[in-house]
């Protein structure tokens, strides 16, 4: 059996939030395949030292500013990464959103703007950048967005956050159904607690919080994650579509 990766064909890769984290290891991952990779956040210092280590992997990069809540920003940069890619981007990850920073609070006690920064970020966030990346995705193109294990534990003092995830695989589910007419698959990612930058500073105990509760008994990297992206985005996926996978460790059904 051969390796199938090896004739992947070069593709554009888009992925938002990738200034650092989870996202600078989504890009890094998509470089490991021989893939252009466009690298997008709100830190624009960030997003110039992800593709930088992108090019030093040897392939091809390209960062930007983008403000996902804005749909000015979301159109400029959606036209800049199409430039790049030769009119087209085939695969948009969008893992831009609040996290490291959101206060965990009793649903009583949760400030009306903060929620409101949430839901922009992490839920309108996803709309407006794939709404704006829709006119430049080809037949076979992927869009890959960010949920949370979150959703299906129902973490305490955190509804702002998980209501805006839940609200990705809810998205994640129309889009499917729409830009599937025209061959674009739709998918989601649901990771557990994952040993990031803004992980690390939530708890004191990052590196062994909640390793007893799963079927897995380490932490999670970002790379665990990763491989589900270069799945979702690759050609041994193109008939899985409005699915979200989630990628804990076995946590959630123990």
């Amino acid at each position: 059996m051969t390796d199938s990766h090896t004739h992947d064909p070069v593709r554009t890769v888009l992925v938002t939030g990738a200034g650092g984290g989870l996202g600078r290891a989504f890009a890094l991952g998509f470089a490991s395949r021989g893939h252009r990779v466009a690298v997008a956040d709100i830190d624009v210092d960030g997003a110039e030292e992800t593709a930088r280590l992108v090019k030093d992997t040897g392939a091809e990069a390209w960062s930007g500013r983008v403000d996902v809540t804005d749909e000015a920003s979301t159109r400029e940069l959606a036209e800049q990464v199409a430039d790049f890619g030769d009119g087209t981007i085939d695969v948009l990850v969008n893992k831009a959103a609040v996290y490291g920073t959101v206060t965990r609070s009793p649903l009583e006690d949760i400030d009306p703007a903060e929620w409101d920064l949430v839901m922009a970020v992490n839920l309108k966030g996803p709309w407006l950048m794939t709404r704006a990346v829709s006119p430049y995705l080809p037949d076979g193109g992927r869009v890959v967005n960010l949920s949370s294990a979150t959703v299906y534990s129902g973490s305490e003092h955190w509804a702002h956050y998980v209501a805006s995830k839940g609200g990705v695989i809810a998205l994640t589910r129309v889009m499917a159904r729409e830009l599937g007419r025209r061959g674009v698959t739709v998918n989601a990612i649901a990771p557990g607690f994952t040993l990031t930058e803004a992980s690390r500073g939530l708890l004191e105990d990052a590196e062994s919080y909640g390793v007893d509760r799963g079927s897995l008994r380490r932490a999670s990297q970002p790379d665990d994650i990763v491989g589900a992206a270069l799945y979702l985005a690759g050609p041994d996926s193109g008939f899985v579509t409005g699915q979200t996978l989630v990628v804990d460790g076995g946590r959630q059904f123990i």
